[in-house]
């Protein structure tokens, strides 16, 4: 029973993180987004960003490089924007600007969760 309770809040935490993703497509493509779009570029961005990080983490500290851990960031970073872009079908800069939107909804969604019923998000904001 209890493996059945996470995966549904798994699920409904995708569903939920994935509207400010939606909203933010609709806005950069003005109007040619589906939340089908925004739930692929979610749960693709997040798969593949870590798959391309632990690679590269092993990959670059395999060769003793120093910063590799900072390098596997950067290149995780790139592959979750080239879903975004694949899924929304825009350009980088549109894959960009989908992703600060989303972030920005998502703190205002925030905000009003906790305003209004004293919930939040699990602290996933870099600051």
């Amino acid at each position: 029973m209890g493996v059945l309770v996470y995966i549904l809040g798994l699920v409904v935490l995708w569903i939920v993180v994935s509207i400010p993703v939606y909203f933010a497509g609709k806005l950069v493509k003005k109007g040619n987004a589906t939340f089908g779009e925004a739930m692929g570029a979610t749960l693709g961005g997040v798969v593949v960003y870590y798959v391309v990080f632990f690679v590269a983490s092993f990959a670059l500290a395999a060769v003793n490089l120093p910063s590799a851990e900072v390098l596997a960031l950067l290149l995780g970073f790139l592959a979750w924007l080239a879903v975004f872009r694949g899924s929304f079908h825009t350009s980088w800069l549109g894959a960009v600007g989908i992703v600060v939107l989303a972030w920005l909804i998502l703190m205002a969604i925030d905000f009003v969760l906790v305003a209004a019923f004293g919930v939040r998000f699990p602290d996933f904001f870099p600051f």
